[in-house]
């Protein structure tokens, strides 16, 4: 045989191997329903009461990226044309 042909005989074993596999393996199981009632959910109100409210001082920064993946610290709108990553 050449070495073609045995490089071929391989494969064609290793895919009935696979075949024989997948028809012995069982299909899966549907998942359960869930029997217990879900848990209730905050109220909306009550949400909002726990959102802190974001200090005005701080400047926005501009958010730019590079292309390693790096922002930009400089505020929003700067008009420096260079950024500054980090």
């Amino acid at each position: 045989m050449s070495k073609m042909d045995d490089l071929r005989a391989m494969r064609e074993a290793r895919y009935e191997q696979s075949r024989a596999r997948a028809k012995t393996i069982a299909p899966a199981t549907p998942a359960r329903p869930a029997t217990t009632a879900p848990a209730s959910r905050p109220e909306p109100a009550a949400v909002l009461a726990v959102v802190p409210d974001p200090p005005e001082a701080a400047p926005s920064l501009c958010g730019h990226r590079n292309m390693g993946g790096r922002t930009c610290t400089r505020e929003a709108g700067h008009a420096a044309k260079s950024h500054r990553y980090s």
